[in-house]
């Protein structure tokens, strides 16, 4: 986990599905061809993004710029071919920016999408539902697992 003087966020399941159907929303003014997630963070949000929208084709761009709890060196891992055009292409979050400019770079007509943007990048997504303060650490959902809390008072 990241320096412990930071702001921790606990995103909940409800919480990011209800965010992504938020994004849907902004979405259906226009018919998409399909969706391109951006795996891993992208490949939830992308699946519900494409039942919201009724989206069959979907593909996945795999770059690799974390490991494990800190961003590290940019990986691409697979590509998609043509330029996006008509394409939703989608992440869970904008961060500092790295991924987002590769995926950009390789998809620059796809529709650059994220649930959450934090500041420094956030310019860089066409949409997204909610923003996080840069300093903030954000715990996905498939990143954690429920435990048992003890009352406060016992």
């Amino acid at each position: 986990m990241p320096d412990t003087n930071i702001p921790v966020y606990y995103l909940s399941w409800d919480e990011l599905h209800r965010d992504t159907r938020n994004l849907a929303r902004k979405l259906t003014d226009r018919s998409w061809k399909g969706i391109i997630s951006i795996a891993r963070g992208g490949l939830v949000p992308g699946a519900i993004l494409a039942r919201e929208l009724n989206l069959r084709v979907v593909d996945t761009l795999c770059i690799a710029s974390y490991d494990h709890d800190q961003q590290g060196k940019i990986n691409i891992l697979k590509t998609v071919e043509g330029d996006g055009d008509g394409y939703l292409l989608v992440d869970d979050l904008v961060d500092t920016g790295g991924t987002a400019k590769i995926a950009k770079e390789l998809l620059p007509k796809a529709c650059f999408v994220t649930i959450y943007a934090k500041p420094q990048a956030m310019a860089l997504t066409e949409h997204y539902v909610r923003e996080f303060s840069q300093d903030t650490w954000i715990h996905f959902p498939w990143d954690s697992e429920p435990s048992y809390s003890e009352p406060l008072v016992k």
